[in-house]
């Protein structure tokens, strides 16, 4: 086969989400004509399986491969999310709500936010929530998808999932195999280079060989082909994000089970709650430094809603991203590429989001250097964006209560998130980049949540008579306020909806 040709055989090292997307998106993408994929996982090493949270482009990954939303949800106990609660954030007793969609609607080229910022500090302005349909309804319990064809708030909530990780793998590697992917039983022990530096094959345990053109290293924090063979170095966050370890223990459901994930500060880190149909998985998100495990154990197990249903598990990570994702003939997806803490559920997002790169910048066995230049320059990029808006949430509080508060809290920041942080100051102003994977709405629910004030406002609302202005703002938040009210509760959605297999809610208005 030439050197220059397509690719023959493409090999995925570890299984888990990860491995188990890549296979079904290659394998849905190139199709039986394309190259050969084998994915090559062990029973014997487990899967962190503990990331149950996501966030709204999931949707467009699970429909890319043909898989129906309902039944998505039925396979993996799924739940909506609307977006997530935060806990003592701020202060103890503090709380607000990072919602998906947006706020308000701007007006031509006079933003919602700046006509916000000029108002609120005068009380002519509701909080921020009350013009968001899905911090709406979140608060309510209340869910329903998009309505089409309409101009009110129901047209734009905006929505994700809660899962279980572990059979949303299952429920990837039915359709993966489905398409023609071949699994290998085996644990690697070995990674055969070529003499230009190149991956030759992995030998597994039981002595099988497997050889191919292009390898995926999903083996997890190890990095067992990208960092083991190739040499990827790997960019520690830890001073910026301390917290190293998590534990976490499922607990049986109260019953009824919100639309939204919930985020409580800790004194050493945060606490997750997030609601399966099943159950409800909880984990405390740690800095070994400050908190013992025994310590963090405690505090997990006297804050949960109902009876744990396993013995708490421990799991220690660093946060970070590896200098290259993609070396030679290897690219590096989830725990193996670098990671973020679970706080905004990107884990599974920046999987998806290599998948989509690797398929734009597709190789051939000619691994062109500019292909993969670009690949590693831009998830740079996404990863140093979401970890500056990660870093946010710890660095804009007024905690002190405790060492490890304040010492987030007196940090140094990114020189990127510093510069935002000035921008918003200054005049509330809150910026997009082309490639950033969070929207004006999520920066602004964070920055006012975290207790940052802006001096000023965006020049721009000027464009508008205050009296107008107030009159428009008046008016969303009482539409947003009278359409939350037209939704069903959580539940009864889930109940009629998607387990009855009745059509989508809003084609019924």
């Amino acid at each position: 086969m030439s050197q220059n040709g397509p690719l023959g055989h493409i090999a995925i090292i570890g299984g888990g989400t990860a491995g188990w997307m890549a296979a079904a998106a290659l394998a849905r993408v190139l199709g039986r004509h394309g190259p050969a994929i084998t994915l090559v996982e062990s029973e014997e090493i487990g899967t962190i399986g503990v990331g149950e949270a996501t966030i709204p482009p999931i949707q467009a990954f699970n429909a890319m491969l043909g898989i129906n939303e309902d039944d998505f949800l039925r396979a993996t106990q799924g739940t909506f999310k609307l977006g997530i609660d935060f806990i003592d954030w701020l202060r103890p007793g503090h709380r607000y709500f990072h919602p998906f969609g947006d706020h308000g609607v701007d007006f031509g080229p006079v933003p919602f936010d700046g006509l916000w910022h000029k108002l609120r500090p005068r009380g002519l302005a509701e909080p921020l929530e009350a013009y968001s349909i899905c911090a709406a309804a979140a608060a309510a319990g209340r869910f329903a998808r998009p309505t089409q064809g309409d101009n009110t708030p129901l047209s734009r909530i905006s929505y994700a999932f809660h899962f279980d990780a572990a059979l949303y793998a299952q429920l990837l590697r039915t359709h993966a195999e489905a398409a023609g992917v071949t699994r290998r039983e085996g644990r690697v022990t070995a990674v055969d280079l070529r003499p230009d530096g190149f991956i030759e094959a992995v030998t597994l345990s039981c002595g099988t060989r497997v050889t191919a053109d292009f390898f995926i290293d999903c083996s997890g924090f190890r990095g067992l082909l990208i960092a083991d063979a190739l040499g990827a170095g790997f960019q520690d966050w830890g001073h910026w994000l301390p917290n190293d370890r998590a534990v976490a223990v499922p607990c049986a459901s109260g019953g009824s089970f919100t639309p939204y994930t919930r985020s409580t500060a800790r004194a050493a880190g945060w606490q997750w709650r997030i609601p399966l149909r099943n159950r409800i998985g909880n984990g405390y998100v740690y800095a070994s430094a400050h908190l013992s495990d025994e310590g963090a154990m405690a505090t997990l197990m006297a804050n949960l809603d109902g009876a744990a249903l396993a013995e708490p598990r421990l799991l220690r990570f660093r946060t970070g991203r590896r200098d290259a994702f993609w070396v030679k003939n290897c690219v590096a997806l989830g725990l193996a590429a670098g990671f973020l803490e679970p706080l905004e559920s990107t884990s599974i997002h920046l999987i998806q989001a290599g998948i989509a790169r690797l398929l734009e910048m597709f190789p051939t066995r000619a691994f062109e250097p500019a292909d993969i230049r670009r690949y590693n320059r831009l998830m740079a990029a996404e990863f140093d964006s979401v970890r500056d808006f990660v870093i946010l949430h710890f660095h804009a509080t007024e905690r002190a209560d405790t060492p490890y508060w304040t010492h987030v809290r007196t940090m140094d920041v990114p020189e990127t998130l510093a510069e935002r942080l000035r921008i918003y100051r200054a005049t509330g102003r809150v910026f997009r980049e082309a490639d950033d994977l969070f929207t004006k709405t999520s920066w602004l629910a964070v920055m006012q949540g975290q207790g940052l004030t802006a001096k000023g406002y965006d020049p721009l609302a000027d464009g508008m008579p205050e009296t107008e202005a107030q009159a428009r703002l008046e008016r969303i938040a009482a539409v947003t306020a009278a359409s939350v009210q037209r939704l069903p509760s959580h539940g009864e959605f889930i109940r009629t909806r998607v387990d009855a297999g009745f059509q989508p809610w809003g084609e019924s208005l």
